[in-house]
């Protein structure tokens, strides 16, 4: 099997760092990027074909010196997993600050814009030319939850996002599609183990799934040829209350 080349956003924990091992499982190189360096380092600890990258990806200047190293690195890029994200606090839709509303676009929705295309440029431009893009969409890209306007709009508009670099990217073999995640088993889902805000006002302790089993998806999606796509996946815990009314 052919060398192949990824990028891992948010590596330095939960999701990200998952995925990463998954791919790196599967033979993959693998450069995980995120602010902080000494987590991002423990996701490749031991991996000869992993290396870790410091980048803010809200920051374009630094997504592009980032994507300019795993250039440099690589000589290639053949899959983006845009991960990288975060949410605010649960608050009424009135009482969202616009600090917390900018932070959560700046990194959920600016990210994964200036990941994606930075990494679409080195795909188009690259000799075989081509690429996968993956996103982390959500659950919330269907169905919001109680006070989180920030994290639901953005993830909406990743959905969006991820349907137009498919279309764009279909003339030089770029393909993207995106992973809808319920309640993996990370540091940002802790809370759901305590009780969480339902619609109807109540506190619930919801099921939460291995984090590994994530990254077996985004794998399974990354090691398809580029003939074929996976649009949308979801995976989520199974009793978690999504289908159907609680």
């Amino acid at each position: 099997m052919a060398d192949r080349f990824a990028v891992v956003t948010g590596g330095g924990q939960g999701i990200g760092r998952a995925a990463a091992q998954a791919l790196l499982a599967e033979g993959w190189h693998v450069a995980v990027l995120g602010r902080r360096m000494a987590t991002l380092e423990e996701t490749v600890a031991g991996q000869a074909q992993g290396i870790a990258i410091a980048a803010d990806v809200g920051d374009r200047a630094q997504v592009e010196t980032a994507f300019a190293e795993v250039l440099s690195r690589f000589g290639r890029l053949d899959l983006l997993f845009n991960n990288a994200g975060r949410g605010a606090p649960a608050v009424d839709f009135d009482e969202l600050s616009p600090e917390d509303w900018h932070g959560v676009v700046a990194a959920n929705l600016n990210g994964t814009f200036f990941c994606a295309q930075a990494a679409y440029r080195i795909m188009k431009n690259q000799s075989p030319k081509g690429g996968r893009i993956i996103n982390n969409g959500s659950i919330s890209a269907h169905a919001p939850r109680p006070g989180a306007a920030a994290y639901t709009a953005t993830k909406h508009a990743v959905t969006g996002l991820t349907k137009q670099i498919a279309l764009d990217g279909r003339k030089h073999d770029i393909t993207a599609g995106q992973v809808d995640i319920g309640n993996a088993a990370t540091p940002m889902t802790e809370r759901m183990t305590k009780g969480v805000l339902q619609p109807d006002g109540s506190m619930m302790v919801e099921p939460r799934m291995d984090v590994a089993l994530v990254g077996k998806a985004v794998a399974h999606m990354a090691s398809l040829p580029l003939e074929a796509n996976i649009p949308f996946m979801t995976i989520m815990a199974t009793k978690m209350p999504f289908l159907g009314r609680g």
